[in-house]
């Protein structure tokens, strides 16, 4: 599988996955919910800003993937302290994550600028989509002449 993550434009996370400070993305729900479960170690992760100019910038692959079963508020909030270091979260975004009942913690490595592309976005998409190829929703940006 290959996954599409939407990172944090206010909190700088694609910036920062790229300079090597953040090394770990975050998502959490009050149910199990994508990408809970679906990351596997090896699998690529291409990065789209979520308030960006729509174009998929970079890629990583996952290092390690934590997928948390049904935590406490207090669990999950000491889940997100004892990775602090990794997930390089802002003020907003600790509150955001604190409290979830389930947590996936994802861990990249080789992080690195790809050529940009877009994506044929569906209405339904979220902030993490999971296809077999990113070839099958890939857009190519077209050229002038």
């Amino acid at each position: 599988m290959e996954h599409l993550a939407y990172c944090d434009t206010k909190a700088k996370e694609l910036i920062n996955l790229l300079n090597g400070t953040k090394t770990m993305l975050i998502r959490g729900a009050a149910g199990r919910k994508i990408p809970h479960g679906r990351v596997k170690v090896d699998e690529t992760v291409y990065l789209i800003e979520n308030n960006g100019d729509g174009l998929i910038k970079a890629q990583g692959i996952v290092k390690n993937a934590l997928h948390s079963e049904k935590l406490t508020e207090e669990e999950s909030e000491r889940l997100i302290k004892d990775n602090i270091d990794r997930l390089q979260l802002t003020p907003a975004q600790i509150k955001r994550w604190n409290g979830k009942r389930y947590l996936c913690l994802i861990e990249l490595k080789d992080i690195k600028r790809i050529e940009p592309f877009t994506y044929e976005r569906a209405s339904n998409m979220d902030d993490w989509i999971i296809v077999d190829d990113i070839n099958s929703i890939k857009k190519c940006i077209g050229l002038s002449k």
